[in-house]
């Protein structure tokens, strides 16, 4: 029987792949969002509850073997008034109800590093939470992972929070990871580039279309990916460049960022940029033979990440974004919405190698018998609140 998982903030779904991909069963998921909410019933073939976490009562959650989510940090005013610092507004706390009502063998919560940077009553956020589940008697690990060490062609570094009752945490080892995706040789020395995770993909085709792959051979990395029942794509679709920004894509190399606009042509913006420094994204063009930097909510924008194709002088597509992701080839968003909401939703997701990387990780501690608590579907206490 494969352990059973309710996925909290699912999203389209990229921690609940992974955790799939490595024998488990989502039971349950849940997002607030109503495109999320069809993205995921597209590609997983069952539909979420869509819906505040916050209003939902406990009892309408069943017990599962493992708690997994990535709660957005943002403060939000149901009752009251809330400071938009104040912490205690951030849902996760109600990660934390969930599983004090769930009580399963283990959890995985995910989130930006910058959580580390928040504070209640003067203790970091994440010191704070991992107290609190250990008050429910899990011992709790802390782990800063980068996304590359996992097979993924972008540099993104999350924090998780991982409980276990009855055992302790395993951090994921990035060398048995490659060996069970079949990676050999050169590939395991160096990070996915970007032009491994793109090449194969042909031309950028307009909004509603589907686009065919390209004439050049799959990197292993996109092997991976591909959809061996198609060959086109969804997404690859050509995004919306103003003059402006065709002008300036013209004198970024590969690499390359705002300090490569000349002077004569640059916004008032980049050139502020330029007296102050910093911001080594912004403007930023890929390097083929890197791979790319955190993909954010607003990849359709060149001013705040690096977003400009390696090769092409243009923005890269929603699909290409997907593929940075590590999200299959097979995953559909449906057409028509907000290109914002769409974005998002890519742009927030975790990617499913990392997130099958860290379920098989837990997976092997619990089969191990690390994790020596009976199943909450056996036995779990009375914890309704």
């Amino acid at each position: 029987m494969r352990p059973g998982v309710v996925s909290l903030f699912c999203g389209i779904g990229g921690l609940d792949l992974g955790f799939e991909d490595e024998g488990f069963e989502v039971v349950w998921a849940n997002d607030l969002s109503p495109l999320a909410g069809a993205s995921y019933a597209l590609n997983f073939g069952r539909a979420p509850v869509v819906g505040d976490l916050n209003a939902m009562a406990l009892d309408a959650i069943p017990r599962a073997d493992v708690v997994i989510g990535g709660p957005p940090c943002q403060a939000f005013s149901l009752v009251g008034q809330r400071r938009p610092d104040d912490a205690r507004g951030c849902l996760v706390f109600r990660f934390v109800d969930v599983v004090a009502h769930v009580r399963p063998r283990a959890f995985v919560m995910e989130n930006v590093p910058g959580m580390a940077a928040s504070r209640v009553a003067g203790e970091r956020l994440p010191e704070h939470l991992a107290a609190r589940f250990e008050e429910l008697g899990y011992r709790v690990a802390k782990m800063s992972l980068d996304a590359t060490s996992f097979f993924v062609p972008q540099r993104r570094r999350r924090l998780f929070l991982i409980g276990v009752r009855g055992g302790d945490p395993v951090a994921p080892e990035p060398a048995r990871f490659l060996d069970r995706l079949g990676v050999r040789g050169a590939a395991r020395s160096r990070p996915v580039s970007a032009r491994e995770a793109l090449a194969d993909l042909g031309a950028p085709v307009a909004r509603g279309e589907r686009a065919a792959y390209g004439a050049a051979a799959p990197s292993a990395y996109a092997r991976l990916l591909r959809d061996p029942e198609r060959a086109t794509v969804s997404l690859h679709v050509s995004p919306r460049m103003s003059a402006t920004d065709r002008a300036l894509v013209a004198h970024i190399p590969p690499g390359g960022n705002y300090r490569d606009v000349p002077d004569a042509i640059a916004t008032g913006r980049i050139k502020r940029f330029k007296e102050t420094g910093g911001r080594t994204t912004t403007y930023g063009r890929l390097h083929p033979d890197r791979p790319s930097y955190t993909i954010n909510t607003y990849f359709r924008r060149p001013n705040v990440g690096c977003n400009f194709h390696y090769e092409e002088p243009r923005l890269i597509t929603p699909r290409e974004a997907m593929r940075f992701q590590s999200l299959p080839d097979r995953f559909e968003i449906p057409e028509g919405g907000p290109q914002d909401a769409r974005n998002a939703l890519i742009g927030n997701a975790v990617p499913p190698l990392l997130a099958r990387a860290i379920a098989g990780a837990l997976r092997e501690s619990l089969e191990r018998g690390r994790a020596r608590a009976p199943s909450p579907l056996a036995s779990a206490p009375d914890t309704k609140r």
